[in-house]
């Protein structure tokens, strides 16, 4: 098996002994494995800025900005550290709305926009030669198991030692807003896909011919999560982009195309759901599915009992 660079063992544990579902939330990983201490988090992008910034009731009841429950998020999956990559002058704002997390951020500029993979590749000296999580400043999560979606996400890349991509079965009619991957159901597990293709936004066409994956709904395709675990060799091949061009477009995703070429890459099916708080009512549909999800789920629902009937009158 070819293991991705920064997810050598510490000592020799075969990961195959370690059962789905070992470990609790929030509690270290076993001895000898690598863990995933640092963690990115991208809100740079033109209309991408405000969004993290944006107040929230969360499904403890209190009001947190978007940031603050991204990490939180990050942090269940065991994360120390925390890259921000913000516009220049960003950053007080991001660290007021952070709260009392605010002393685990480390700012990390991004002087000009050329796009999420330049973004991404701007964190390198944060990440240095270490593995970490990947997270969108603009996507919220909301898992349907008791370990949070990070969680999952970590658990599984250390246990399978290399970059692990996080996916939802999406209709084709959202293929414009979500790179999408193509590959084959690995044996090991449920839901655990080994990725041959990826494509940012496909067409519809592009995704017929080239990202069928067996097993899924017709008309349904594997499509970014917003949530990633990725080896150093993802920053080797973004700066190799930059070098190779001047414009203002280096995506992610064509940097993830090339990475099953010098290293295992997996995908995996989460156990919860991505709430994209740029689209239209995002953010109106996240806090819904947040408040469901939470301690006042009967209150909630009272009130848009109430809202309804109103509506009907």
């Amino acid at each position: 098996m070819r293991i991705g660079a920064g997810f050598a063992f510490a000592k020799a544990v075969d990961a195959a002994t370690l059962p789905v579902g070992c470990w609790r939330a929030n509690a270290p990983l076993p001895t000898g494995i690598v863990q995933i201490k640092k963690a990115v988090i991208t809100a740079a992008g033109r209309s991408q800025r405000s969004l993290p910034l944006q107040s929230l009731v969360d499904r403890d009841g209190q009001p947190k900005s978007a940031l603050r429950i991204l990490i939180e998020e990050a942090l269940s999956a065991g994360v120390e550290e925390l890259g921000l990559v913000v516009c220049p002058g960003d950053q007080g704002a991001y660290a007021a709305a952070a709260g009392s997390h605010a002393g685990r951020l480390r700012f990390v500029e991004q002087t000009e926009q050329r796009g999420y993979g330049h973004a991404v590749a701007c964190a390198q000296p944060f990440v240095g030669a270490d593995p970490f999580l990947l997270l969108v400043g603009d996507h919220l999560y909301l898992s349907r198991d008791p370990k949070s979606c990070a969680r999952q996400l970590v658990e599984v890349a250390c246990q399978e030692q290399c970059a692990v991509s996080a996916v939802q079965a999406t209709p084709e009619g959202k293929l414009p807003y979500y790179g999408a991957v193509g590959g084959r159901l690995e044996a090991t597990r449920s839901g655990l896909y080994s990725i041959d293709t990826v494509i940012e936004k496909p067409t519809p066409t592009e995704a017929e011919q080239r990202l069928i994956v067996p097993g899924l709904r017709a008309g349904h395709y594997l499509c970014f999560f917003g949530m990633h675990v990725l080896t150093p060799a993802i920053m080797g091949i973004l700066q190799q982009f930059l070098s190779a061009t001047e414009g203002d477009n280096i995506s992610l995703s064509s940097a993830l195309a090339a990475l099953p070429n010098r290293e295992r890459y997996l995908a995996l099916e989460l156990r919860g759901r991505r709430y994209d708080i740029g689209v239209k009512y995002g953010l109106l549909t996240a806090q819904l599915a947040l408040a469901l999800d939470g301690q006042e789920r009967d209150e909630v629902l009272a009130n848009l009992v109430e809202l309804l009937a109103l509506r009907n009158h």
